[in-house]
């Protein structure tokens, strides 16, 4: 069924598709490919801190010599965020979500084959370098098939894939690691991830206002097959693009000016520092509890299960924060998650060492925390117009990876120099709390 005109602009007609009426459930597909796609990239991430024993004793790294494969594949993620990720506003999301997955399940099948440090730390980096591209592009894709009402909480549901990815490690950690090594954690990963890249292939579709401001080849004839996918009415012609949405006339470097015009500046520099405090404390803990708990005197197992409520409370917490954000002011809620998580740092620290108790506060640190930083996400989607949103996410996330660089790398050297668990929790908590703070400031609905 064709209309016979078409709508007055691309931004009414997505607006009327994407916002308008019910949801179909061609949008919930998409949300829900996002989801897996970042499960997997948070399994093959965020692997190392459950198979760093494992690594550091066959290929005898020290603690700080270790720390470098945690920093290296958060290096890779930076430069993804940074370079490749900006990629997908000139040659669509699909495309590049599809290289990404390639990208990364390539390496990680490699990895497991690694010898040296040399070679582990290069291959980190690579499959970094996709988990930072993909990270930034699904994100961008769900938010741009989900209603405005709940654009939030679709962007926080398909982050929480991340920690649940990461959760996993530790469950799968247990079934595999025994018989066939931290290398078969590898394997796994990148088979999973493979499959994945095929998935995409077949099911994701392109972003409607990508393809109406980029106007790429076959354009209409794309737009009309995706508009028979959602169940709405096709058009004639393309609709017109309005000037302050329009993005097909611009290039890489340009988008990446734009995220420091007079308009932009001031967020885009909140936004950064935010991600980079936050970043900073999130991946000292997603790489270090395991080992961390076994240097304290508790048992292999004991440290699992704490990175397994880490990231396990985590998915609650994402879930609570984006139903909450449908209520109340995003960049509040966000700010109270990531100020309590500090707290919650600071209540570890001086916890006594009783395991259940650690393991109860681990969970509340968990909660708190990546359920305020993924909301960050929603927050740097909502701050961004549709033609720099990619390189306006891919940015902040990418030097908000500076701090993912730095933390793990400074938590390896400070173990390395005997600093306890709770020293380096109270460290921490410092960063995180000034998140906090900075997230405030952004005052995104």
């Amino acid at each position: 069924m064709s209309e016979s005109a078409a709508p007055a602009s691309s931004a009414h007609l997505v607006a009327r598709v994407i916002d308008d009426g019910k949801a179909s459930t061609r949008q919930f597909l998409v949300i829900a490919l996002c989801v897996l796609f970042n499960m997997v990239d948070g399994f093959d991430i965020t692997a190392m801190a459950i198979v760093a024993s494992g690594v550091a004793a066959d290929l005898d790294l020290s603690a700080d010599r270790l720390g470098l494969t945690f920093s290296f594949a958060l290096a890779g993620m930076m430069a993804g965020a940074m370079v490749l990720a900006p990629l997908s506003d000139i040659v669509g999301r699909r495309k590049l979500i599809i290289a990404s997955l390639l990208l990364i399940g390539v390496s990680v099948m490699l990895t497991a084959s690694a010898t040296t440090l040399t070679e582990f730390i290069a291959l980190r980096f690579v499959s970094g370098l996709g988990g930072g591209a993909l990270l930034a592009s699904q994100a961008t894709l769900a938010a741009e098939y989900s209603p405005e009402k709940y654009r939030a909480l679709a962007v926080t549901v398909v982050t929480a894939g991340y920690p649940a990815g990461a959760m996993m490690t530790s469950v799968i950690g247990g079934y595999v690691m025994p018989d066939y090594g931290w290398r078969g954690m590898f394997w796994f990963g990148g088979i999973m991830t493979l499959a994945m890249a095929v998935a995409a292939i077949v099911l994701l579709p392109e972003s409607l206002k990508y393809l109406f401001e980029r106007r790429p080849r076959n354009a209409l004839g794309r737009v009309n097959k995706i508009l028979t996918s959602l169940r709405k009415p096709g058009i004639d012609a393309m609709p017109r693009v309005e000037a302050g949405d329009a993005g097909s006339k611009r290039n890489l470097f340009g988008n990446m000016r734009l995220l420091l015009s007079e308009e932009h500046w001031k967020s885009t520099l909140i936004l950064w520092a935010t991600f980079f405090m936050c970043f900073g404390t999130l991946y000292f803990l997603m790489s270090w509890i395991p080992r961390l708990m076994e240097q304290s005197g508790f048992s292999a197992e004991a440290g699992r299960d704490a990175f397994f409520l880490f990231n396990l409370s985590a998915i609650i917490g994402v879930f609570a924060l984006g139903f909450l954000a449908t209520r109340w002011k995003l960049s509040s809620l966000v700010s109270s998650f990531l100020l309590l998580s500090s707290l919650s740092m600071v209540a570890f620290a001086a916890a006594p060492r009783n395991l259940d108790l650690l393991l109860a506060i681990t969970f509340v640190i968990g909660f708190l925390q990546q359920g305020g930083f993924m909301g960050l996400y929603a927050v740097a989607a909502k701050l961004y117009p549709t033609s720099i949103r990619s390189t306006g996410i891919g940015w902040a996330i990418g030097l908000g990876r500076f701090g993912a660089v730095v933390g793990p790398a400074v938590a390896g050297h400070l173990i390395a120099a005997g600093l306890d668990m709770s020293m380096n929790y109270y460290l921490f908590a410092v960063p995180m709390a000034i998140g906090g703070i900075l997230a405030w400031r952004t005052h995104v609905r």
